[in-house]
């Protein structure tokens, strides 16, 4: 499995961005997780970020919610999550994403050691500011794995310094305020936030938040080194993973391709 700054410059190398994906684990029955991992790099995914259910994820829109209420009647926990995704085997990397109610029950040195373990490049913990990180920076040090903090437009200049400082493997833009959910379009200033903040890091900058067409990763990607699509695949994998794994896999085909400046999308 490659580690983040490798895939980043692989992509750059290929004159690429990348396109990064996120799945709550437990949706589909966890013993498939490696199965679909390995499925969505195949199709194109560059990064995958596995959420992991909580049961009061206020960052979230009603499509990943209800996601991770399903995944938390099915009985999915960080454990298992992490064992399940030791099971996979896939080429790019992966990233753990989620709040830090269940990492601080887990234990921050155990949580950050089992998920280097279990193949985990990096991680995002969306309630976590960077003021008060320092105890899980230095697990996540220690255990060799990434941190990944997120910007908003409202944002101050001090937190986008302070992201900008603790992010030591790609900085998630999020391109609106509010929820996570598909959108119609995404806004048109993220631009300006973007590049204020590559003006502040030399680390990969990647979008997320209402992205959920092709011409909305091609829109984003012309400013930032990548894509992170979620309510639109989660959606789409409740629907069609045991019926029709062909539709998912031309969406993100259709994604991928939105990531390679000059082919038709």
């Amino acid at each position: 499995m490659q580690s983040l700054a490798d895939r980043f410059a692989f992509l750059k190398s290929r004159e690429q961005k990348a396109l990064v994906l996120f799945v709550t684990a437990g949706d589909q029955p966890l013993e498939e997780l490696p199965e679909l991992l390995s499925f969505l790099a195949d199709a194109g995914a560059d990064i995958i970020e596995v959420g992991i259910p909580f049961s009061d994820p206020f960052g979230e829109g009603p499509t990943i919610q209800a996601s991770s209420l399903r995944a938390l009647k099915h009985g999915a926990t960080p454990h298992s999550i992490l064992d399940a995704m030791g099971k996979a085997k896939v080429g790019v990397p992966l990233v753990t994403m989620g709040y830090y109610n269940p990492i601080l029950r887990y234990g921050l040195q155990p949580f950050a050691e089992a998920s280097q373990k279990n193949g985990s490049a990096g991680t995002i913990v969306n309630d976590l500011v960077p003021d008060e990180s320092d105890a899980w920076c230095d697990a996540c040090e220690r255990a060799g794995i990434k941190t990944i903090f997120l910007v908003a437009p409202t944002s101050s200049e001090r937190r986008i310094h302070e992201v900008a400082e603790r992010s030591t493997g790609f900085v998630y833009v999020v391109s609106r305020t509010g929820v996570t959910g598909a959108e119609n379009a995404v806004p048109q200033d993220v631009t300006g936030l973007v590049q204020k903040v590559k003006s502040l890091t030399d680390k990969p900058v990647c979008v997320g938040f209402g992205i959920s067409a092709p011409e909305h990763v091609r829109m984003v990607c012309q400013v930032a080194d990548g894509a992170v699509v979620g309510s639109s695949l989660v959606k789409l994998l409740h629907e069609k993973w045991s019926t029709d794994r062909a539709a998912i896999r031309d969406y993100v085909q259709s994604l991928k391709a939105a990531t390679r400046p000059g082919v038709a999308i």
